[in-house]
């Protein structure tokens, strides 16, 4: 590489015509890489902009989508290391080292997965594991984990295990309510002391120093099921002072406890006290009692965004959610003392626990709406299962969790015009809650677009986009991602949209997804003709640490 004169730079100037950009505008971008580093070709101070005149890669022909919302364009892209460098009309005397023609394709930023349990994954020491091919093959190249409560408590530790054994897509962590309570005051139905309070409040303030992207909460499941609201703002408000966001699996999603709009009155007044954005994760109106409430549930979130509570969401466009059977039909106060204890209350199925788990049943739809996605049962119904083994439904669950208390379900309990009611919503993002026995796992992003694109046509391709990338990153907080611009890290997905779907289904959740010609890791081919590559070239997204946090070193 050499540098160029003042001619050449004239000539990489953004063009008169303004239909694109040049190097020039990214002087004060291009330099800098994840957390402030150099970039590998800076110009020396003094001496201008160091314009290679050989790049890494050029895509051309393209119909380029940027996130912004903003009109589909045909328009090149040129890449070089780990940013994007120009958008637009090629400089002169510019070359690169590939070229990808994208023409008949869309181009899109690399989409942002808010809401995952791809946390094990991405911890594998087996690499295929950590490549997160359900991910890339959708064309996600950042995701979340740590949602629900279970993040991590280390988080500094988490992103050297993370630096040191690449994952495919960039990774970025909250930490947990519920693995940090569960530290300190164990699998307990009581309040934590006000030394362990402390304590667990010394815990977030590490991990938000750390660069968690805020505090996970899933007050559906026990223990954090046990915490009160007043628990749960005292660590909220520690990570608002940390620019973080409270991210929350709400209290109740249905009729299963309080009921889904005091849940959502929770979450809003933790946030309001904490004094920091409400993001609720997987939006959905859960079970027999609440489906087609979702115009109401809009109509309350907007009541308090007015009252100026930043207040966001996600969702996946499934019908079935999936968690496990026992957070599902066991009450919570028979969870007391952990998965012993359950599994003892089970063997006897008191009256009282049969009524209450009867009452849990009916709100999820029946036996018949309870698949089994784990364990020997895999692929099969409750109500068959019972039907099978001549018990009534309560006990072929009990049976089930007394030989396997962590058995995991998909549960058909949302209807179609309330997921689609969501969708609609200028708040609400896309995710997939990726787990392993759901279809969403491999197919959510995928099946958003031809749903809500191709099929029913209720958002644009450029809000759909949108809504899964450069509003997600700001959501979370993630900077210099989820747009295609000069500057940005090239986190690029090439997709054919006339066939972008899932593939994958209840029966067969493990089927990737068709439609993802190309995807780019900060400048590096993770995905190459619908292929995976193997190159792990995801990052730890660690939010940035400022100053005035007065962090330990």
């Amino acid at each position: 590489m050499r540098l160029l004169g003042l001619t050449a730079l004239l000539l990489l100037s953004p063009s008169p015509s303004g239909e694109g950009f040049g190097v020039g505008p990214i002087l004060a971008g291009y330099g800098l890489g994840e957390t402030g580093t150099p970039h590998p070709n800076p110009s020396p101070e003094g001496e201008g902009l160091a314009a290679p005149l050989t790049i890494d890669l050029v895509i051309t022909n393209g119909q380029v989508i940027d996130g912004t919302g903003t009109p589909a364009r045909v328009a090149e892209i040129g890449v070089d290391g780990d940013r994007i460098l120009y958008i637009g009309q090629r400089p002169l005397g510019l070359t690169a080292r590939r070229s990808i023609d994208a023409r008949g394709l869309t181009v899109t930023p690399g989409f942002i997965d808010p809401h995952t349990h791809s946390g094990p994954d991405a911890r594998s020491p087996d690499a295929a594991k950590r490549a997160l091919a359900n991910h890339l093959l959708q064309g996600v190249t950042s995701i979340a984990i740590g949602n629900d409560g279970g993040g991590d408590s280390d988080i500094a530790g988490l992103f050297a295990r993370l630096s040191a054994n690449p994952t495919g897509p960039n990774v970025a962590s909250f930490t947990g309510f519920g693995t940090i309570r569960l530290q300190v005051v164990g699998n307990r139905d009581r309040a934590p002391t006000p030394g362990e309070l402390e304590t667990i409040k010394a815990n977030v303030t590490r991990a938000m120093c750390d660069g968690a992207l805020g505090l996970s909460a899933g007050l559906y499941y026990a223990p954090q099921s046990f915490a009160q609201t007043p628990e749960v703002t005292a660590l909220a408000t520690v990570a608002g002072r940390f620019n973080g966001i409270y991210e929350t699996h709400l209290r109740d999603e249905g009729s299963a406890s309080i009921g889904l709009i005091p849940a959502i009155d929770e979450a809003i007044a933790i946030a309001r006290d904490g004094r920091l954005p409400l993001h609720i994760a997987h939006i959905k109106a859960l079970g027999a009692d609440v489906q087609g409430m979702a115009p109401k549930v809009v109509a309350h979130i907007a009541a308090a965004q007015k009252s100026g509570i930043t207040i966001t969401a996600d969702q996946y466009p499934w019908e079935a959610s999936s968690t496990s059977l026992a957070a599902a039909l066991v009450p919570r106060r028979a969870q007391d003392g952990g998965a012993p204890a359950m599994v003892a209350n089970l063997k006897t199925l008191d009256p009282q626990l049969r009524k209450d788990m009867a009452e849990q049943l009916r709100v999820r739809g029946g036996a018949h709406a309870i698949l089994l996605v784990s364990g020997p049962h895999k692929g099969q119904r409750l109500d068959a299962l019972a039907t099978q083994w001549k018990l009534d439904p309560l006990d072929t669950a009990a049976r089930i969790l007394i030989a396997d208390p962590g058995a995991s379900i998909a549960s058909f309990n949302m209807s179609q015009p309330d997921i689609d009611a969501f969708a609609r919503q200028s708040w609400v993002v896309g995710s997939s809650d990726a787990t392993n026995g759901h279809p969403r796992r491999m197919g959510s992003f995928a099946r958003g677009w031809r749903m809500f694109v191709r099929e029913k046509k209720l958002m644009s391709p450029e809000r759909f986009v949108q809504r899964s990338s450069a509003q997600t990153a700001q959501i979370l907080g993630l900077p210099n991602r989820g747009i295609l611009a000069p500057g940005k890290f090239a986190d690029i997905a090439i997709l054919d949209s006339a066939i972008y779907a899932e593939r994958a289904t209840y029966d067969r959740p493990d089927l990737p997804s068709t439609g993802v010609r190309y995807v780019l890791v900060n400048g590096r081919l993770a995905v190459d003709k619908g292929q995976l590559t193997g190159t792990l070239a995801g990052r730890p997204l660690a939010k940035p640490r400022q100053p005035e946090w007065n962090c330990p070193a």
